[in-house]
């Protein structure tokens, strides 16, 4: 892997610090996942019934998860991650279980290592928040893609990279600004950040304008429910209610290259 940025270097550390504080993010998925990996892996149903045999990017998505869980589903894996302690579980839940996985230590935003059109499907759970420009992590993904292929990611929505930790009288307030430069500030317990990692916001405008800008057909959009009415404020669930956590987006490689795409191989969503 080349040199990396000093905000590279600091989240590679940090998530191999988590790695061995076992936070959250970091466990191997249980062994009930494995009845159906499918459905557990694409809970809108978006890749179709059946993925075996689909060259599979697990992006920026180490820990033993979601590499086990594709390889599962009879899809040939790659995953990628900046964290060598990530991919070492990804290793062993592959060894113990008996599944090929090609693992490769990289950032999200520097895919070299990878071929131009090698998957049909990018997977790619919340992690441009890692990085300053979620823009150049979509042109990474669209050199590798193949044409006609997906794009599936999830994001922190900006709301709830502004939105305070703790409620008030009128629920959560805007602590950060939309426009801002830099990484957020550390938050310490927090429900919806990683302490010690530093995280962007990043704005509507480059989450779904970019997309589509780097070679992309945004295709659907899913908000995945994390609120409950009865949780206990302070929590994350009750937080959701106010700040929804996550948007989860659909997009489709469009034909060629990216900013040179034949326009009668692009899908078109209306007709003037």
């Amino acid at each position: 892997m080349d040199s990396l940025t000093p905000a590279h270097e600091h989240n590679r550390r940090a998530w191999d610090a988590l790695v061995r504080q076992r936070q959250k993010f970091t466990t191997p998925a249980p062994d009930e996942d494995f009845s159906n990996p499918l459905a557990r892996l694409d809970c809108d149903g978006w890749m179709g019934p059946d993925i075996a045999g689909k060259r599979v990017l697990c992006l920026a998505s180490g820990g033993g998860r979601q590499s086990a869980l594709f390889a599962a589903a009879g899809a040939v894996v790659t995953v990628v991650d900046i964290s060598p302690e990530m991919l070492a579980l990804d290793r062993q839940v592959a060894a113990e279980r008996g599944y090929h996985v090609r693992a490769v230590e990289a950032s999200m935003d520097d895919l070299a290592a990878l071929g131009p059109g090698e998957f049909d499907i990018v997977s790619h759970p919340v992690s441009t928040c890692y990085v300053p420009d979620v823009a150049r992590v979509y042109r990474e993904v669209a050199r590798v893609t193949a044409a006609g292929g997906l794009y599936i990611s999830q994001h922190k929505q900006p709301v709830s990279m502004q939105a305070g930790i703790r409620p008030t009288a009128g629920g959560y307030e805007l602590v950060e600004p939309y426009y801002r430069g830099g990484p957020l500030p550390d938050v310490a317990g927090s429900p919806h950040r990683e302490s010690g990692t530093l995280e962007f916001l990043h704005r509507w405008e480059e989450l779904l304008g970019g997309l589509c800008r780097s070679g992309f057909v945004l295709e659907d959009v899913s908000e995945p429910m994390h609120a409950t009415p009865e949780a206990e404020p302070g929590t994350f669930r009750h937080r959701a209610r106010w700040a929804p956590p996550y948007i989860r987006l659909k997009a489709r490689r469009r034909g060629g290259a990216v900013g040179g795409e034949n326009p009668a191989a692009v899908p078109r969503l209306w007709t003037p």
